[in-house]
């Protein structure tokens, strides 16, 4: 069975609060185990950051290095948004996304979602969509599969 990420309500708010850019916005998962326990933004050096997002080489390669210290949070994945459109991957995404298993939070000002790229996914021929499992306070997580302003949506109501 496969690891299903999990994350507070505050870290997907702020996502979506990051999603009223009218740029894309991206960044870096970092936790320990499944559970993200923060987003850490990146440059965005897209030629054109308005309609694509490209994470700073650099970014990535510090995340890399940092991992390898002792007790250092991994990187579990990565985040953009997308301000006009909505919370799913696009064929450009799909290119240029390698099939590692990380996770990709895509977020708009009203949904994130959570993506998985791997070979022959199901979007695109890149990606299946996974759960997330929300974290608020001390309560048990509940298993959604996206996140709005309003709250959890079950992944059957995603479409």
């Amino acid at each position: 069975m496969e690891i299903v990420p999990q994350i507070s309500s505050a870290l997907l708010a702020q996502m979506l609060r990051l999603a009223d850019d009218p740029f894309e916005r991206c960044g870096l998962l970092r936790g320990r185990g499944a559970r993200v326990v923060r987003i850490e933004a990146a440059r965005n050096v897209a030629p054109d950051p308005a309609a694509h997002f490209e994470i700073d080489p650099a970014a990535l390669i510090a995340a890399h290095r940092a991992t390898r210290r002792a007790h250092a949070l991994a990187l579990l994945g990565y985040y953009h948004t997308h301000p006009r459109g909505d919370a799913m991957p696009s064929i450009t995404d799909a290119r240029c996304a390698a099939p590692d298993g990380l996770i990709w939070l895509i977020a708009t000002r009203q949904m994130v979602r959570a993506f998985r790229p791997r070979p022959l996914g199901a979007i695109h021929g890149r990606f299946d969509p996974v759960p997330i499992d929300l974290v608020v306070g001390k309560r048990p997580p509940e298993r959604v599969g996206g996140y709005g302003p309003d709250g959890a949506m079950p992944l059957e109501m995603l479409g």
